[in-house]
């Protein structure tokens, strides 16, 4: 998620919960500490994080069935998550770093747009190690490690969908203006967070956002569904707080490749 670029503005789920906050604490501490190039911090993950990872990841893997778009199942065939505990970020990325040179750096929480946007120039992810609390597990309104590695994952295992977030990243390193970078990064947000597109007559979604979460699965069906428009798409906030009212449909990934590869060769602030 770019603010990743809107911070959520309620407070989280398991901010009551003692337990779990001091489990994400260590994590959130350990990540600020990393530097890139040195090993990535190993989690001692709890019994409820691996029940909670099981549980999700299979009713994803379901509904990703119905509603993924083709290049997002093949890049979790290749990318091959474990469905039965929550794996190391570090083992995820060097598998990662096979496929397409991505790797996953750990990241303390939500960055600003140019941290979190900026290193995937160098095919670098930024991702969050702790799960989220189970109180609520069906949506999140920030990036946790499922969000990270069964949304985002898939695409960076695609190289025709890793070259677009490299593209997302040299667009931000050369921009010099607050503002502009924004604009990039709600052209990330409604494509590469919560983008969907037409394949085989159906509506299919690409979105990490939404292939990361039960409950923006089953809601996008009741979304405002709009054309493709990288000049509306720019102009318009988000909530991250709250599943998403307005979703914009590209005619096909191709569409949407062509679109975004325009924008982002050309955007100059």
């Amino acid at each position: 998620m770019p603010n990743r670029p809107s911070q959520p503005s309620a407070s989280l789920p398991g901010e009551d919960d003692p337990v779990y906050s001091r489990r994400r604490q260590t994590i959130l501490e350990a990540a600020q500490a990393y530097t890139p190039g040195r090993p990535v911090p190993v989690v001692d993950y709890a019994p409820d994080d691996h029940r909670l990872w099981r549980t999700l990841t299979g009713e994803l893997e379901q509904l990703h069935q119905k509603y993924a778009c083709r290049e997002f199942l093949e890049g979790a065939g290749r990318l091959g998550l474990p469905r039965t505990h929550v794996p190391q970020l570090a083992d995820v990325s060097a598998g990662l770093r096979t496929l397409t040179g991505f790797t996953f750096d750990p990241a303390p929480a939500i960055l600003p747009p140019t941290e979190f946007i900026g290193p995937l120039a160098e095919r670098r992810f930024q991702a969050t190690q702790y799960l989220r609390h189970s109180s609520r597990p069906h949506f999140s309104p920030e990036p946790d490690m499922l969000h990270e590695l069964v949304g985002h994952g898939p695409a960076l295992a695609h190289e025709r969908w890793a070259a677009l977030y490299e593209l997302f990243g040299h667009t931000v390193r050369r921009l010099r203006d607050d503002e502009a970078v924004g604009t990039v990064a709600r052209v990330f947000w409604f494509t590469m967070e919560t983008g969907v597109v037409r394949q085989g007559g159906e509506l299919k979604v690409c979105g990490a956002t939404l292939m990361s979460s039960v409950g923006e699965l089953r809601a996008m069906e009741t979304a405002d569904l709009r054309p493709l428009s990288v000049r509306e798409m720019a102009a318009r906030d988000y909530d991250v707080d709250a599943y998403q009212p307005v979703l914009f449909c590209a005619e096909s990934f191709a569409d949407l490749d062509a679109a975004l590869v325009d924008f982002l060769t050309s955007f100059d602030g």
